[in-house]
């Protein structure tokens, strides 16, 4: 573990669909702690096709801070296409996902960044998940679906609180448009080499709107990119394996 004070640069992007209730309050929590992590940064709302005020809100506080953007998707792209949109816009050495719902507390970076500088990926796990009994049971076993399935060692799979390397996400390639992405993204940078560890972060109630996680299109959806994806990889080995 590296005790260096600060990174150099960190983009902090958050995938947000229809958070108007949350949009204010979760940047400018980002943007007063991030001086204290990274000497340069960004923070990036991702507006996914929100037909609330979450554009308006976002524009606006970006006019007033050259440290914040916003990026428009025109039409709803689901939680995949958001993460994707937000990658694609960093320009910081190291990227932060965190889910614009305002239930992740920035100043848990602090507990992501002293692993920073020996790991490719610091995971989040959610040490008491503030979310009700079903939504954790279905965390619960989507999670150890993939552990069996796809041969990942992450504990908390779905956890959008992630520090990434920029360079190891410059590796891959992402196709997941829905709730999967989280599984593809770890299982892909697994596959890559990336060197991955997990620190216990808090997760806080969601104080306004609404979560789609457990919307039975969502969950279909997620199910159908996970199959695609152990074929995908399990192809991908047997070339590799035949090459050899």
């Amino acid at each position: 573990m590296n005790t260096r004070a600060r990174l150099p640069g960190l983009s902090v992007f958050l995938p947000s669909h229809n958070e108007e209730g949350n949009v204010e309050r979760v940047v400018r929590g980002f943007v007063e702690v991030l001086p204290r992590f990274a000497e340069d940064y960004e923070v990036i709302v991702v507006n996914d096709g929100s037909d609330d005020r979450t554009r308006e809100i976002a524009e606006r506080l970006a006019a007033a801070d050259s440290h914040v953007r916003v990026v428009n998707l025109e039409v709803n792209q689901g939680y995949g296409g958001a993460v994707i949109a937000g990658i694609r816009a960093a320009r910081m050495e190291y990227v932060l996902l965190a889910d614009g719902d305002g239930q992740f507390d920035p100043a848990d970076i602090g507990k992501l960044l002293p692993y920073a500088f020996d790991h490719d990926v610091v995971a989040g796990r959610r040490v008491r998940r503030a979310d009700h009994l079903m939504r954790r049971v279905n965390g619960r076993a989507w999670t150890i679906l993939v552990r069996v399935l796809l041969g990942i060692t992450i504990h908390d799979i779905d956890c959008g609180f992630k520090l990434f390397r920029c360079d190891k996400l410059e590796e891959i390639k992402l196709r997941a448009r829905g709730a999967m992405i989280s599984t593809e993204l770890m299982a892909r940078l697994a596959g890559a080499g990336a060197r991955v560890c997990e620190v216990d972060v808090s997760h806080l109630p969601r104080l306004t709107g609404e979560q789609s996680g457990a919307n039975l299109k969502v969950v279909a959806r997620a199910f159908k990119e996970l199959f695609g994806l152990y074929e995908e990889l399990k192809a991908e080995r047997t070339a590799q394996s035949d090459r050899r």
